[in-house]
């Protein structure tokens, strides 16, 4: 892959999103242009309502935009694709099944039948069966994997869903604020993990979040959005931390206070929320 090709690896050209409503035309996002390299991590923050969510929709293929285009390696985004997979804040596992079957039933999508109808080579059930004790091994569950949803804490419910998206060998990992239902330890604990799982998978990343130290911890770049409607993006802020990184070691660094504080800045000082009367 070229250099040029590699620093703009996921495109977002332009793009407008107007939803119709009964009281007329609802302007979600206008004018949004992002570039995402490969392996980059970038966090999507901004007040609620600012189209953060929208946004990662339009990336993952779920809809469509008014207006622009979206590109990811090369190819426009025409709808949902295996190399572009979605965390979402609620885990989705089926009930019924063990967290290995809810993994399985992903890889054999992507991998078993269907494979051959997307041009790839078919693998055979073993080999479907090694990438999804992989995926479990990759988050820490391998224990858990005959425990159904029922059986297993809201974090480890979230890992298997991370574990989903993973055994799919996705080229780009969406994450919509997939911690943010969870306990602040329980938080901590999977944002340190998430950590140690993109630097071994070098995963290409885009999260939602509300967070604001977990945007500065997590992510290569910021992207601040402006408040609704018609939001777009007020600021791109490139954090430059040495990784591998240790919450501890940079709760006092000075860096990563003056990061925190520029965002702070701008969503509680330049973006405040004001209540229209």
């Amino acid at each position: 892959m070229s250099e040029a090709l590699s620093s703009r690896y996921l495109q977002i050209q332009n793009v407008d999103q107007i939803f119709p409503t009964k009281k007329g035309d609802f302007q979600a996002l206008q004018g949004i242009n992002l570039e995402v390299a490969k392996g980059e991590f970038v966090a999507l923050i901004g007040h609620s309502g600012c189209g953060k969510s929208t946004l990662l929709n339009l990336m993952a293929g779920l809809t469509r935009p008014s207006q622009g285009s979206l590109i990811c390696a090369n190819r426009e985004i025409s709808g949902p694709g295996p190399e572009r997979a979605v965390v979402f804040q609620n885990h989705s596992l089926l009930p019924w099944l063990t967290c290995f079957e809810n993994i399985y039933l992903g890889v054999e999508r992507v991998f078993g039948q269907s494979a051959l109808v997307d041009g790839k080579t078919r693998e055979t059930k073993a080999q479907l069966k090694e990438r999804t004790d992989q995926a479990l091994a990759l988050v820490g569950l391998s224990h858990a994997a005959q425990k159904r949803p029922g059986e297993i804490s809201g974090g480890m419910k979230q890992r298997v869903g991370i574990a989903r998206a993973l055994a799919m060998a996705p080229q780009v990992l969406l994450m919509d604020e997939p911690f943010g239902a969870l306990d602040a330890l329980t938080r901590a604990k999977l944002q340190d993990e998430l950590l140690t799982i993109v630097a071994k998978t070098r995963s290409t990343v885009v999260m939602v979040t509300h967070d604001v130290d977990e945007a500065v911890l997590l992510s290569d770049k910021i992207v601040m959005m402006t408040n609704g409607p018609a939001a777009t993006i007020g600021e791109v802020l490139s954090v430059k931390l040495p990784r591998p990184r240790s919450r501890v070691a940079l709760a006092d660094d000075a860096n990563y206070l003056m990061y925190r504080k520029a965002v702070i800045d701008f969503l509680y000082t330049r973006q405040a929320h004001v209540e229209k009367t």
